[in-house]
């Protein structure tokens, strides 16, 4: 978020020509109009009063810093005629000069002044979302009254969210609602991206392994389709929290590079997601760096609450940029608080992660990508491609996790990213039952490819997800003896690059032991596969029968016959096995001893 700088006047002493800083012998009203256009360029127009406090001081000129690195068509008036603006390059932005055509003397005498321009970095468009930042002000207090009023082009829509949320149902705002940083606005549903992703991994034993890579997963604010692995993995496995993990096998000493593309789909609600209460202690137990000693157990007795613990995180700690591009190592909850002005993403997500879980609310971390266009206000690392990391805790209410970003919340000067988050964070990797693992995408590097980028995304139109590809299989033993369990096994492939959801596969026999099974399923990954172990057991020792098992998953039907023998003819059956196995031993003993007999003549 841009922050416009109102430093300073230029003022002229009454009768004597020399000009002095004055700002407290002014009074200063703003009015001001930020009115966007379909094409995103914005136009901002400042009507700004100044109002003599004293008799000594009238303003003959007037200096505005404003937080854009580009802006065009400026113009300025007062009430004798245009005004000729001086525009220089400054830190952060634009000086822009005024010198006034009329000069107002006297007490209660006022000043008024128009400026405009046009800028193209209030409102922008990224991929299927309009982001519109209106800037905050430096100093409030400089200020009687100062207003804005954002007009939207129609066809923008009404906002998916508006930080902070106005008071009334407008887009006009007062000072104190624009604060230091600013309103923060956007425009769409959905965010979509595409993903090209290189994973480098090697086998350093002399003997094979096994290895697993992380994928981009589905969460309940992303979906993932996986357009291509190459080359394609063994298997791909659900971890506890919800990660994909494709295997791989490697021969002794073998280095393999991963290639993965994939598209994403990013909503701004998230889809509700029920815990187990085995799940939940999962998420509240201590893991290293979320440890919760005497202090952090204070402090989460002190906060409650999710929203208390968040602003704690942001309004104490400090980001460290020049841990950025190093490779510092992690600090933990329980070092960042004895060291609070040194924390990057890590120690923001560490902290919020150990006081929630110390008060008993279920946190994990989330490992990924995060867009941003202004390092320093919404600054990423860039060590190992891990580019951001983020909390979000269980809202037993809503049922449901909720992403939230401390480190933003702190480094734009309060822009709100506990409420609302936005469509620029992609999940890579959840750490919850680890603090560790498993490691996302751009952590998976060789000697070789230290110094190459391993993530690339970019936005893309909209998709549609297309349905997945189901293979099913079931595999039983050949013969089954009556009377006994019968044990099988029921394969369901995903030969697709999207997720298999939970449904429910019927099975009907008309000859054993459950007679209709219901069982429900777990979402399978993208190229994954999923055994369900299948029983029945038939009703008469004594009766060969033969059944036909009909599976249905879905559209997908699949059939297989069963056959038992009764357990009699399998007990002849070992008897006559055993029976010829004795029979042809003797049989050979008699010809061995035959053949060493001694003949005579």
């Amino acid at each position: 978020m841009k922050k416009l700088f109102l430093l300073f006047f230029l003022f002229s002493f009454l009768f004597i020509p020399k000009r002095a800083f004055a700002n407290a012998n002014f009074k200063t009203a703003y009015d001001v109009t930020y009115t966007i256009l379909e094409t995103g360029v914005t136009n901002v127009t400042f009507k700004v009063t100044l109002t003599n406090a004293t008799s000594q001081y009238f303003a003959s000129s007037y200096k505005v810093k404003v937080g854009f690195s580009s802006i065009e068509n400026i113009k300025a008036s007062d009430a004798k005629g245009q005004i000729k603006p001086v525009v220089s390059k400054v830190e952060d932005g634009q000086s822009i000069e005024l010198t006034f055509n009329k000069k107002a003397a006297g007490i209660n005498q006022k000043l008024s002044f128009t400026l405009s321009f046009d800028t193209n970095e209030v409102a922008q468009k990224l991929g299927e979302v309009w982001e519109v930042n209106i800037p905050g002000i430096a100093n409030q207090e400089a200020f009687e009254h100062f207003s804005v009023h954002v007009k939207i082009p129609s066809v923008f829509g009404s906002p998916t969210f508006i930080k902070p949320p106005p008071k009334a149902n407008t887009l006009d705002f007062t000072k104190e609602e624009l604060g230091k940083s600013g309103i923060s606005m956007g425009f769409g549903n959905t965010q979509y991206y595409a993903f090209n992703l290189a994973y480098h991994v090697k086998n350093n034993y002399i003997f094979p392994s096994q290895t697993e890579i992380a994928l981009p997963p589905s969460t309940n604010y992303q979906t993932v389709v996986l357009d291509d692995i190459s080359p394609k993995p063994k298997n791909v496995r659900k971890d506890k929290d919800g990660n994909w993990l494709a295997e791989y096998s490697l021969l002794p000493s073998e280095k393999l590079t991963v290639m993965v593309k994939g598209r994403v789909m990013v909503s701004l609600v998230p889809i509700p997601e029920s815990l187990s209460s085995s799940q939940e202690q999962q998420y509240l137990a201590q893991k290293p760096f979320w440890e919760a000693n005497t202090k952090i157990k204070e402090l989460a007795k002190q906060l409650k609450t999710p929203d208390a613990m968040y602003a704690y995180v942001v309004e104490n700690l400090t980001y460290d940029f020049s841990r950025v591009t190093g490779n510092s190592p992690r600090l933990g909850a329980k070092s960042v608080l004895d060291n609070p002005h040194s924390a990057v993403c890590l120690e923001f997500t560490d902290l919020f992660i150990a006081l929630s879980r110390a008060a008993g609310i279920p946190a994990r971390a989330i490992d990924g990508f995060a867009f941003t266009q202004n390092s320093k206000q919404r600054p990423v690392s860039k060590v190992m491609d891990i580019l951001h990391t983020w909390p979000e805790y269980y809202d037993k209410a809503l049922q449901t996790w909720i992403m939230v970003d401390p480190t933003w919340g702190n480094t734009t000067g309060g822009i709100d990213y506990f409420y609302t988050l936005d469509f620029d964070h992609v999940a890579f990797v959840i750490k919850g039952t680890s603090s560790d693992f498993p490691i996302p995408a751009g952590g998976y590097k060789t000697k070789e490819y230290e110094s190459v980028k391993d993530v690339e995304l970019t936005f893309i139109p909209p998709f549609e997800e297309e349905p997945p590809t189901i293979n099913v299989s079931a595999v039983f033993p050949e013969e089954n003896i009556s009377g006994f369990t019968i044990n099988g096994q029921m394969l369901i492939k995903n030969n697709s690059g999207v997720t298999i959801p939970s449904q429910e596969i019927n099975i009907i026999n008309p000859t054993f032991l459950p007679s209709e099974q219901k069982i429900t399923t777990e979402t399978i990954p993208p190229y994954g596969t999923l055994s369900i172990p299948l029983s029945f057991k038939s009703i008469s020792f004594l009766t060969k029968s033969t059944s036909l098992i009909t599976m249905h998953i879905g559209e997908h039907k699949l059939t297989k016959t069963v056959e038992t023998i009764p357990i009699f003819k399998t007990i002849i059956g070992i008897i006559g096995g055993v029976t010829i196995a004795g029979c042809t031993i003797i049989l050979l003993i008699l010809i061995a001893r035959t053949r060493h007999l001694p003949f005579s003549r």
